[in-house]
């Protein structure tokens, strides 16, 4: 720790403070950064003297910690020593009492943290956030993060906003617009631009194909949901700040509808048509356990409680969902629950074994269940039969005829009712 101290505070001092060493400049700082009382709070007008006082000793104990010997007793407590007198300083110039928990701008709700990580960064003026001795803010909806004392420059609206009135993807593959459509000017803050770099260099979102500053484009990496439905690619491509957190906030969203946007895609991905009978499968099983006590007692849809639209539908997908199946840990973890929730009704659960089928045009054979992988079901009466007895229900549906002879009894019965009267 000492040491990462040491290689940051020699970042911070002048070059010419590693030349010639001076006695008197060491007795000197030894007697204005450790001998002072620093840590007492200062007084009505001499404030502002103070603090001229402690940068002064800040300044002789860095160039008093490169001066003695490295890993020495002597120097870590300077190192101590200089930590105590920034902290102080930071206490004068932005005291911690006067910030608020909680603050709503831009429809931002910005919460105080008091995490002392040192490894966040400002999305507004793109400096590292000193947790140890700033106050700094996250907001609840969209994890931006800046100093206090940026709160109120901040000029761009929560994202989480957008994803509550407009929950749905670009789906067009980077579309660029151009640069001079642009006005040469960063499409966020306006900022001017150029592919040269002067002012500042021009930097593409590949999610909304429009050129960005250097403060609003960090080239972090997102996967980009046009790639992944046209040509299921899922290399991480650079875009915005904005892009990649509306991006996170719409992994988790079933939104994609793949049967409308791109049905080809069934054709080429096997993984695809894998999950798709799977959820189909599930969506079968569904009634079984709303009517089955034990299912409820047990829980068991709570086992899809983070894909809630798994038991909903079967064409709508996330973003998570397309990456999880194109690394085989959806098709893992979707098989071993759909096994656990057919053993429920096949062999666990009498009530839900009662509910089975009988094959009516062989009378042969085990229970039927609509979601085993030999069977039929009738389109109209959801009856199941063996696929070879009933194949694409191409045979008349015993329990089809019945209901309708059943039909055409009780209209001619009541016919005659009216006629008698």
């Amino acid at each position: 720790m000492l040491t990462v101290l040491l290689v940051c505070l020699s970042s911070e001092l002048r070059p010419e403070l590693f030349s010639e060493s001076r006695s008197q400049s060491l007795d000197r700082a030894m007697d204005l950064g450790l001998a002072e009382d620093h840590f007492s709070r200062p007084v009505g007008s001499f404030v502002a003297l103070d603090i001229e006082q402690l940068k002064m000793a800040i300044e002789e104990c860095k160039r008093l910690i490169l001066e003695l010997p490295e890993h020495s007793e002597r120097q870590k407590d300077t190192v101590v020593k200089l930590i105590h007198l920034r902290l102080k300083l930071q206490e004068l110039k932005d005291p911690e009492e006067d910030e608020p928990n909680l603050r709503v701008l831009l429809e931002h709700r910005f919460s105080k943290e008091k995490s002392k990580s040192v490894k966040q960064t400002c999305d507004k003026c793109s400096t590292i956030i000193w947790g140890l001795i700033q106050t700094w803010y996250t907001c609840t909806g969209c994890y931006y993060r800046c100093h206090s004392k940026c709160l109120n420059l901040i000029n761009k609206p929560c994202v989480r906003s957008k994803v509550s009135h407009k929950s749905e993807y670009e789906l067009s593959i980077c579309p660029e617009i151009g640069l001079d459509r642009q006005d040469y000017r960063c499409a966020e803050c306006r900022t001017p631009v150029s592919l040269r770099g002067v002012p500042s260099e021009a930097r593409q979102c590949d999610y909304t194909g429009q050129y960005y500053c250097s403060t609003c484009h960090w080239n972090d990496t997102a996967v980009i949901p046009a790639r992944v439905i046209h040509n299921w690619e899922f290399e991480p491509r650079k875009v915005c700040r904005s892009s990649m957190r509306y991006l996170a906030l719409m992994l988790p969203r079933p939104v994609l509808k793949l049967r409308e946007i791109n049905p080809l895609l069934f054709n080429f991905v096997e993984e695809l048509v894998e999950i798709r009978k799977l959820r189909q499968d599930i969506l079968l099983m569904k009634p079984y356990f709303i009517t089955c006590k034990e299912a409820m007692e047990a829980r068991l849809l709570l086992q899809l409680h983070d894909r809630q639209h798994f038991v909903e539908n079967n064409d709508m997908y996330s973003l998570q969902d397309l990456i999880d199946i194109s690394s085989g840990r959806l098709s893992c973890s979707l098989t071993e629950i759909h096994t656990t929730f057919a053993k429920h009704i096949k062999l666990d659960c009498d009530r839900c074994q009662a509910k089975g089928f009988m094959c009516e045009l062989c009378k042969e054979g085990d229970i039927l269940f609509p979601f085993d992988s030999h069977t039929s079901v009738c389109h109209d009466c959801s009856a199941v039969f063996h696929r070879d007895c009933f194949y694409d229900n191409s045979t008349t549906c015993p329990k089809c005829a019945r209901m309708t002879e059943l039909t055409l009894f009780q209209f001619s019965g009541l016919r005659k009712m009216v006629a008698r009267y």
